[in-house]
């Protein structure tokens, strides 16, 4: 009998050798998780991942909350999740995953985003090339790993640098992939040029419902050029969601098999055949069980994504 995902959630919370993480990774046998391929090696990645922004992985939490932390990374893996992105710079979310991720003892299991995050040093200057090397070297060090899947020049700082250090550093097998990351449409036209002049493994970018014009040249420049695209902001910083209010699912949700308004909006972002992964915050396991149901098939076709679209811009703004 196939589950459906509130079935396999609602199993989850008790089930087998997961009982202490909420879930049990047998029972995702029963549903076709959606995998989605890095255009530059062909590795296949779940399209749903974890962010860590916001400062809801702090070292200094309650004790309760650290231990849901690890409940959730744990859990994560099960369901056949990997892509975890963090950065130095977000508090001391890569302190805390770093050390959960230890503890679990499942660092094989992830694919490990972090990032050289200068902030304004990158405009003060000074020897930003060994700070960013700092970085890389402390980065390894808070995961307990001799390599980091993908190193991202955070918000382009200070990028022509950094990236040669990346590169430096992929070659002697300590980095797997390279990148660049913003969340920011001011910075789209820079974002652009380093895209047509570099090559890269990853883009990361913002990418919604609520935020679409990365759709009209970034996204395609990124398939022209070979570039995996991991999305950050999917749900704006819950501005999707006030916009959404209380209202009930479309009666489309059902075709693609989505119980809750998260899992609408996640489906949109990773349906783009341009997208590999995105990386909604998820600190707790409610939030982790709702957002990985994105994960599942089937995912919306080109005319579903039109109906999503032209929906929610029909919305009144929240």
């Amino acid at each position: 009998m196939k589950l459906s995902r509130r079935e396999i959630v609602k199993l989850g919370a008790g089930a087998g050798a997961s009982l202490a993480f909420g879930w049990h990774p047998d029972l995702t046998q029963s549903q076709d998780i959606v995998l989605k391929a890095i255009p530059s090696t062909g590795e296949k990645i779940a399209p749903i991942g974890i962010g860590t922004a916001r400062n809801r992985f702090s070292t200094g939490a309650d004790p309760a909350e650290i231990a849901e932390r690890k409940r959730t990374l744990a859990a994560f893996t099960e369901m056949g999740g990997s892509v975890l992105d963090t950065a130095p710079t977000y508090g001391t979310a890569e302190v805390l995953c770093g050390n959960l991720i230890q503890e679990i003892g499942n660092r094989d299991k992830y694919f490990i985003a972090t990032k050289i995050s200068l902030g304004r040093r990158a405009r003060q200057g000074g020897d930003l090339k060994q700070a960013g090397i700092d970085q890389m070297t402390e980065s390894l060090r808070r995961f307990g790993t001799d390599v980091i899947d993908l190193m991202q020049v955070h918000n382009l700082g200070d990028t022509e640098n950094q990236l040669a250090s990346i590169r430096e550093w992929k070659q002697e097998g300590r980095i797997r992939y390279t990148g660049i990351t913003t969340s920011s449409t001011r910075q789209y036209e820079a974002f652009e040029r380093v895209m047509r002049n570099e090559e890269l493994d990853f883009v990361q970018l913002d990418y919604s419902l609520d935020g679409r014009l990365a759709e009209e040249r970034l996204l395609p420049l990124a398939a022209d050029r070979g570039m995996a695209v991991m999305v950050n902001l999917p749900l704006r910083r819950g501005r999707v969601f006030r916009r959404l209010g209380d209202r009930p699912l479309p009666g489309w949700a059902a075709e693609l098999n989505c119980k809750t308004m998260a899992q609408v909006t996640l489906k949109f972002i990773i349906s783009h055949p341009s997208v590999t992964v995105a990386i909604p915050g998820t600190y707790k396991m409610d939030y982790l069980n709702d957002n990985f149901g994105a994960a599942f098939a089937p995912l919306p076709d080109a005319a579903m994504r039109k109906t999503m679209a032209d929906w929610y811009d029909a919305l009144p703004e929240g």
